[in-house]
This record gives C-alpha cells, sequence and structure tokens, in this order.
C-alpha cells in the first residue's frame, strides 16, 4: 500500500515515521522549499499524550534528540485574578510535560524522512488509485491520501468542501519579553503557567520558556531561542487601530503594574494579533481512501494549548490503524472524529468563557476556584 501525506507538519511527519516504522511504503510531499523555510513560532507544549505519540512513532534516535532539544513544562498551573492574588494554583502533574521550540521539533520529525520539498498541493484525482497533481505540473499516485495541511487545507477543500474553519469572535494579542533581559518578573509567572481571570470581558495567558537551542550533526544551528515569557491577552471586541500594545495597555490600566509593565517592555517585533479561528461542527462522513488529521479536519482554539497534540494522537493512531490493515481508515475516522471535535467544542467553550464571559459568571467561577484551593480533596476530583 503506499500512502501519501500532503502537508509537513508536527502530525504529518509525526505520522510518517510512524508507518515507516511499520514498513509501510510513505512519501511526504511539502509546500515548503527547503526543511529550513518555517523557522518562526512560538514553543508549542507537548502533553503526557502527545509525548506518547511521538515516542511510539519516531524511531529511538529522534525520540532522544526531541528530549534533548526540549526543554521541561508543565510546572504547575495558576489562576490569578487582574491584580495577581491566586485563585487556584495546581501543583505539577506526575506524568512529563515538554515546551519544545516548534522549529526544532519540526527538523527531529524531518530526519530520517525522505521529504518532497517544493510541492504545492493542487488537486486529486480518483481511478482505482489517487493521482495527486501539483502546483508545479508534477504528478505522484498512491493507494492512501492523508490531507495533513493545516488548517486551510486544500485536500479537505476538494474531499469535505462543507467542512472548514470559522471565525469565534475572539481577537488576541500575544507578545514576549525576554527574561534574559528583565530579572524583576515575579516568580509565580516563571515557574509555572498561569491563566488571568478578571472581573471584565477578557483575559490573560503567561507562560515562560526555557532557552534550549539545536544544532544538528553538523554543527548546523537551527534554532536559538532566548528565554522568554509568553503572554496573551484576548477579548472580542478590540480595536487595535491605534497599535497592539496600545490597545492591550488601555484594556488593563487598572491591572497589576508587573503586567502592565510586562506588556509595555515586549519587543514591538514579539507582538503579533490573530483572529481566533475554531473548525465548523459536521456530521460524519462515509469513509474512503482519501483521510485527514489535525488541523485540516479539528482545527481549535489555543486557549486549551492541545492542538498539537491531538494532531500527534491522530498520527498515532491512523499509524495504528493502517498497521493492522483491514477498514483502516473507517476505524481511524470512527475514533479521531470523536475525540477530534470533542476537543474542539472544549477549545471553543474555554476560548469564550476566557474572553466573554460576563461579571457573574465571572464572579461565581472566582468563587469555585477559591474553594478548589482551600480544599485538596475538591481540587484533586475538579482537575
Amino acid at each position: 500500500m503506499r500512502i501519501a501525506v500532503v502537508g509537513g507538519g508536527i502530525g504529518g511527519l509525526c505520522l510518517a515515521h510512524g508507518l515507516r516504522k511499520a514498513g509501510v511504503d510513505v512519501a511526504v510531499y511539502e509546500r515548503d522549499r527547503s526543511r529550513t523555510d518555517r523557522l518562526q513560532g512560538y514553543r508549542v507544549h507537548i502533553n503526557p499524550d502527545g509525548a506518547a505519540a511521538l515516542r511510539e512513532c519516531l524511531p529511538a534516535a529522534n525520540w532522544e534528540r526531541f528530549e534533548r532539544s526540549a526543554g521541561s513544562g508543565g510546572n504547575g498551573f495558576g489562576f490569578l485574578t487582574e491584580q495577581l492574588k491566586p485563585l487556584l494554583v495546581l501543583d505539577p502533574e506526575e506524568e512529563k510535560h515538554y515546551s519544545a521550540s516548534r522549529i526544532t521539533l519540526r527538523q527531529v520529525l524531518l530526519d530520517g524522512l525522505d521529504v518532497q520539498f517544493g510541492k504545492r498541493f493542487e488537486r486529486y484525482e480518483q481511478n482505482g488509485a489517487i493521482t495527486l497533481h501539483f502546483e508545479d505540473g508534477t504528478t505522484a499516485e498512491c493507494d492512501v491520501l492523508v490531507g495533513a495541511d493545516g488548517i486551510r487545507s486544500r485536500v479537505r477543500g476538494q474531499y469535505l468542501p462543507h467542512a472548514g474553519t470559522e471565525e469565534v469572535g475572539v481577537v488576541a494579542v500575544a507578545g514576549k519579553l525576554f527574561l534574559d533581559e528583565h530579572d524583576w518578573i515575579p516568580r509565580s509567572l516563571v515557574d509555572r503557567a498561569n491563566s488571568i481571570v478578571p472581573t471584565s470581558r477578557c483575559g490573560m495567558f503567561l507562560a515562560a520558556h526555557d532557552g534550549l537551542g539545536h544544532t544538528d550533526d553538523d554543527g548546523v544551528l537551527f534554532d536559538n531561542v532566548r528565554p522568554y515569557l509568553m503572554w496573551a491577552y484576548a477579548a472580542n471586541d478590540l480595536d487595535v487601530r491605534n497599535g497592539l500594545q496600545a490597545e492591550v495597555l488601555r484594556r488593563i490600566a487598572g491591572w497589576s503594574p508587573d503586567l502592565r509593565r510586562i506588556v509595555e517592555e515586549s519587543h514591538p517585533d514579539t507582538v503579533s494579533q490573530w483572529r481566533i479561528r475554531s473548525s465548523k461542527p459536521i456530521e460524519r462522513w462515509e469513509s474512503t481512501n482519501v483521510t485527514l488529521l489535525g488541523d485540516a479536519i479539528h482545527a481549535m482554539t489555543p486557549m486549551r494549548g492541545i492542538g498539537a497534540n491531538v494532531a500527534l494522537k491522530d498520527a498515532q493512531l491512523l499509524a495504528r490503524c493502517i498497521a493492522e490493515g483491514g477498514d483502516a481508515i473507517a476505524r481511524y475516522e470512527r475514533e479521531m472524529y470523536d475525540y477530534g471535535f470533542a476537543a474542539v467544542r472544549d477549545s471553543l467553550r474555554a476560548a469564550k468563557q476566557f474572553a466573554d464571559g460576563g461579571p457573574v459568571a465571572r464572579t461565581i467561577f472566582k468563587t469555585v476556584l477559591r474553594t478548589a484551593n482551600a480544599v485538596p480533596a475538591l481540587k484533586r476530583a475538579m482537575f
């Protein structure tokens, strides 16, 4: 069986490794021109589920390289007021979490794979086998096509044209404050991730990331990330015409001076804006020899920080199903549809609560958090 994976992101590359481990013929087609084209982005949180998928699919050497290059993560989580008073502090989990540079993780995933770069997918035809057409005029054939080409997936656009994403009405502004230049930041904002729960209809998330860099076996530096504190402010009515930082600072004028200083002293080049999108809910479709994984089918808001991990779970599951044979795609899609769109719904609900919950709902939420924080058994049961 010949498997074609369109898209060389985290999920598609993990799948390719898993299939190669199982002895399956797999080819990856990526629109980027080279392996160093995509040198940007924040670090990504890899939870225990995502780590288990990577460990199962990757060769031992790639997994060891991932562990060496990734920082630790998951050192607890805090819910704080806008004055940085604790509402609830969750202890670190026993299972290990990772903070991985997207750039370095992609290099680790590319190692050992013969990815065909510069292949921008255009369309496919089915005549028994599947023929892939690329914008450069070339074609390729396969027996199973996997669309792993992200939130604007062209494979999905042809296969499930009624699917796709839609804006959820939430606008986020995010930035980085480099920790090697600022030693005044409260330890509570560096030692764990934190969610700010103000009274107003908005929210802020902060997480520190270490500065592990990474070189390949020839000493080529792919990523030299300085340690930084990432912050993201989200609301459903941001007006950024006068500048991103200026709007956030206007909105948090009465908040903790430390939070205002974090936003104010972040370098403008690190500050960006995005309108958050989420996959449309769709009914189950009839399985064929074309399928999708990750953001191509169940794109979700970033408010739960699980998108990459769900894509890795897809890759792990699909590799297993194909290796087992039989109605592999149908088995994969039955399970993926349930957990994937459940994650979409959960993440969408979190985004709306984060950016839009009214004063009464927020007061109730804060009361619940304080109560849980005071009763260890209740905290464990809830979280």
